[in-house]
């Protein structure tokens, strides 16, 4: 059962409660560092699970309290200015669907490369490329997020993601398979 199933059973409270209650709590997140090709592959499909939720208060708990982001043009400290660079990303970029790839490990750090598919407000459809990379504590947090992106505009008979808003079912093919 991966975290995040638990986390949608209950067992770890209700987001409302996550938000205010658990913002400066380090609640261990297994696979810990350090990392073999295994854990860094499930490590990378918890975190393309948790972003396809689009809900900034869970992906937060994924990251250590202080942890310390570069998004696109944007820094963020901690897991309040995570949470609202989220709300901002998700309100501008709808139908999100992304998909993550293990690109390289060593250690406490890993490095992704992804692909995420959304349309704006006027239905202008994107796929937006890049790379991340990832340093990680004792507790499984990731305290720091290095993250370049660019956005190409597609048309919408071009999109490639087609999955149901969630998760991304097993059996769907992965960047590589999609030639991305």
């Amino acid at each position: 059962m991966w975290p995040f199933d638990i986390y949608q059973e209950g067992f770890m409270g209700a987001v409302e409660e996550v938000a205010e209650e658990t913002i400066n709590v380090a609640t261990p997140r297994p696979p810990f560092p350090p990392f073999t090709r295994e854990t860094a592959i499930q490590k990378v499909r918890l975190a393309e699970d948790g972003w396809n939720t689009r809900d900034p208060e869970k992906v937060a708990l994924a990251y250590s309290p202080d942890s310390r982001w570069r998004n696109r043009a944007e820094f963020a400290n901690g897991r309040a200015e995570i949470i609202a660079l989220l709300k901002r990303k998700w309100s501008r970029e709808l139908d999100y669907r992304l998909i993550k790839e293990l690109w390289a490990y060593d250690g406490n750090r890993i490095a992704v490369r992804f692909a995420y598919e959304w349309h704006d407000d006027s239905q202008n459809w994107f796929r937006s490329y890049g790379n991340e990379n990832w340093e990680f504590d004792d507790n499984g947090l990731m305290r720091r997020r290095f993250a370049c992106i660019n956005d190409l505009p597609i048309k919408e008979s071009d999109r490639k993601y087609f999955w149901p808003l969630g998760r991304r079912p097993d059996d769907h093919p992965g960047l590589s398979d999609l030639d991305l």
